[in-house]
């Protein structure tokens, strides 16, 4: 499979042929899967206090000759504390035990629960490379709602890297076509729900992905553009190409970091790297 090349003035440089990653068969599954063990990895752990419930000092004795004893009195053996008392009479109210007011929960949420699901290298593996030929995939890609210039798939000359202003990485996307995109991603909207008190007031939609070949300038120039992420070849994984396990993320590729993909068979089950995600 040939790509063209562009440079950073969006006109054509060359062709070059595309790494066997590009080939492999579509697996939405597989896909999910992937992007659920990297979701589930970055879930924090929560629990209830472990004596929640328990403070309070709740015992009563059903032994026939204990003093305080509930027996004979034709009540409930729940555990109770004594609010008043006369003589040998006394007044109880239900405490601890998860019938009664203020009590323990039955079966609380565990703050030591282990959240991970695991997958296998090589199916992770798998899932990277589909996830990645889903990005040459327009009608995928346009079901996801981004807008797509006429000549994608976009790859770029490694000049591109070389960007060291935001407003350079701004001008040379909307340059190449994206300024739509760009557009898109801006509009923000309110988070309906609690959600607006827990510091995700709004919701904001995903834009470009650019792979790049190693550590550069644009890796900290593009960061404050909305909805772009500019990641490292190497270090790309299954939930940035497919977020929300949906796969087909406008992404953008430097020349450099193809190169790099086939040359060190990153992502491919035989002679691959270990690659973590």
């Amino acid at each position: 499979m040939k790509a063209t090349v562009y440079n950073i003035d969006g006109t054509k440089l060359k062709e070059i042929n595309l790494p066997s990653q590009f080939n492999e068969t579509y697996h939405p599954d597989l896909i999910r899967r992937a992007v659920l063990a990297i979701q589930s990895n970055k879930r924090q752990p929560y629990g209830a206090y472990i004596e929640a419930g328990e403070r309070a000092s709740a015992k009563l004795s059903r032994r026939r000759r204990d003093f305080k004893t509930s027996y004979g009195h034709g009540i409930s053996r729940a555990s109770r504390k004594t609010l008043w008392r006369r003589g040998t009479q006394f007044g109880w109210v239900g405490a601890f035990t998860p019938g009664t007011v203020s009590g323990r929960r039955a079966h609380p949420p565990k703050a030591w629960k282990v959240w991970e699901q695991k997958i296998n290298i090589k199916e992770k593996r798998k899932a990277i490379c589909s996830a990645l030929a889903a990005t040459l995939n327009k009608e995928l890609i346009i079901s996801r709602g981004h807008i797509l210039p006429d000549n994608y798939p976009l790859i770029i000359e490694s000049k591109l890297e070389a960007l060291e202003k935001t407003k350079e990485a701004k001008q040379f996307l909307e340059k190449i076509g994206l300024k739509k995109e760009l557009q898109r991603v801006e509009r923000r909207t309110v988070r309906s729900g609690r959600g607006k008190l827990r510091g995700r007031k709004y919701r904001s939609k995903i834009g470009p992905l650019i792979l790049v070949s190693g550590k550069c300038s644009l890796l900290k120039s593009a960061r404050n553009i909305p909805g772009v992420d500019v990641v490292d070849i190497k270090n790309v994984n299954a939930e940035l190409l497919a977020p929300g396990a949906m796969a087909g993320r406008l992404t953008l590729f430097t020349d450099k970091a193809i190169e790099l993909l086939g040359k060190n068979n990153l992502f491919n089950n035989k002679g691959a790297e270990w690659i973590k995600i």
